[in-house]
């Protein structure tokens, strides 16, 4: 008597209307092919061709499956699909098991139903109920057909994050924005110089020059009031001797090589220095290049100086202020001796109009340099026209020293300034003409080398520089 399975009363056998549903679904696609290689026991490899396609095996890398073997071609295509229906091939060399829907059949015994192919194969149809295995080598091929797996939808962003800018918190933003430019514009005005004053440096050395002129006189000398018998005698008779050493000044004056000035000829002194050091002073308040040799780069010019002695504010013997001091008259200039106070300095006997001073030294030849306009070739230099300027009176000296060794030295010298990164000159060329002496090319030059200009924008830059001296 046969025994029959419990059955649960009141719980049918037929599945469901969701489970029959999800039935239909998945088998109303067609089936696609499983494959797994086995090599010594363990599946190495196994995957599920998802499109209906050839499945090739074989030593070549361009194969579905790479097998290391030589028994079969670089490429075999071991599953191949004919319309839409897969053709299994093999060859004499394999071996393996199929179940077909007649039955499980070994290859060997299906080589007499086979159709042999061009390439030498055995092809038999199977079908989506077919599964089985083929043995390539030391290589296991088992296959079978199941269902596709579903389509697995394509990731999303979070829909809070694709609204757009609709769910943007604009009030916090707006804040946070102004926070951090009030931060930045503070930090800014902190580390530039706007707020900087402007300097004047002509007002600068005015008022230097004011306030030494300002400074309160020093304390007077104390000197004793109780005076000797022997020390009354000799200021007594100091007056005599003056007068005895002077030979007699006339008109009361004191003579030229001694004795004590008088108040009127010390303040007509006093006034004349002044008119003196104010016509020196606005020489040098002059924006020109007298000015920047003497504030920047140090090149003291006596162009300026020899202007402002030579003006009608200087002192001379027939000057304004009547201060009558021998010694020949004329203008004083720097370095040269001769009239106006020169007489102070001398020594000897006279009347108040001569004196017995040291000959005047006769100057040599005297020569001017003219510079050209500067051309900065290769980047810009934005002080280059100053700094060339201020070279001027360095060029003067050296051709003036070079008319020493050759009064009729005159031409031109075409100087080419190599300008490094950082404004300093890496180089200068010298290309002269004319009977100039050797020196004189040497130290300008020199001169030239010694310049510093600003950062070229380039990284670099070439300065050509004319210069032409002509004697007068």
């Amino acid at each position: 008597m046969t025994q029959q399975p419990y059955q649960q009363p009141g719980v049918s056998q037929r599945p469901g209307q969701m489970t029959a549903v999800m039935r239909a679904v998945a088998m109303s696609g067609p089936k696609v092919l499983r494959i797994g290689m086995v090599q010594g026991g363990r599946i190495i490899e196994e995957r599920i061709i998802k499109q209906r396609t050839h499945v090739t095996v074989g030593p070549s890398e361009k194969c579905m499956f790479v097998i290391a073997t030589q028994n079969v071609p670089p490429n075999f295509r071991l599953f191949e699909l004919i319309g839409n229906e897969y053709q299994l091939n093999f060859l004499d060399g394999m071996t393996g098991r199929i179940a077909l829907p007649t039955g499980i059949s070994d290859l060997s015994m299906l080589k007499g139903q086979a159709r042999r192919t061009p390439q030498g194969a055995y092809q038999i149809r199977i079908t989506e109920d077919s599964r089985g295995k083929v043995v390539i080598g030391n290589t296991t091929v088992l296959f079978q057909f199941v269902t596709p797996p579903p389509i697995q939808p394509k990731p999303q962003l979070p829909v809070s994050v694709t609204s757009g800018v609709s769910n943007i918190d604009w009030g916090t933003t707006m804040i946070a924005a102004f926070s951090f430019l009030l931060h930045f514009l503070a930090l800014g005005a902190i580390y530039s110089d706007w707020l900087d004053p402007v300097i004047d440096d002509e007002v600068s050395v005015a008022g230097l020059v004011d306030s030494l002129k300002n400074l309160p006189p020093p304390p007077p000398v104390e000197e004793s009031t109780e005076e000797s018998p022997s020390e009354t005698s000799q200021v007594a008779e100091a007056p005599k001797a003056a007068a005895k050493a002077g030979g007699g000044a006339k008109g009361g004056g004191p003579a030229a090589g001694g004795g004590a000035m008088s108040q009127a000829q010390a303040a007509a002194l006093s006034n004349e220095l002044d008119q003196l050091e104010m016509a020196t002073l606005g020489a040098l308040s002059s924006d020109g290049p007298a000015t920047a040799g003497v504030l920047r780069s140090g090149e003291v010019p006596t162009s300026a100086l020899d202007a402002a002695a030579a003006s009608g504010s200087g002192v001379s013997a027939g000057g304004l202020g009547g201060l009558k001091i021998g010694g020949g008259g004329g203008t004083i200039k720097p370095g040269q001796a001769g009239g106006g106070l020169g007489g102070l300095a001398s020594t000897g006997r006279g009347d108040g109009t001569t004196g017995s001073g040291a000959a005047a030294k006769v100057a040599g030849p005297k020569g001017s340099a003219n510079v050209g306009g500067a051309a900065v070739s290769g980047g810009t230099v934005s002080n280059a026209s100053r700094v060339v300027a201020g070279m001027r009176a360095g060029f003067r000296n050296c051709y003036n020293r070079g008319l020493s060794e050759n009064p009729d030295a005159q031409g031109s010298i075409r100087l080419s300034i190599r300008v490094g990164p950082g404004g300093e000159v890496q180089g200068v060329t010298a290309s002269p003409s004319g009977n100039l002496p050797g020196s004189v090319v040497s130290c300008v030059q020199a001169r030239a080398q010694a310049a510093q200009f600003d950062p070229p924008e380039g990284g670099s830059a070439v300065i050509v520089v004319p210069v032409s001296f002509v004697k007068q």
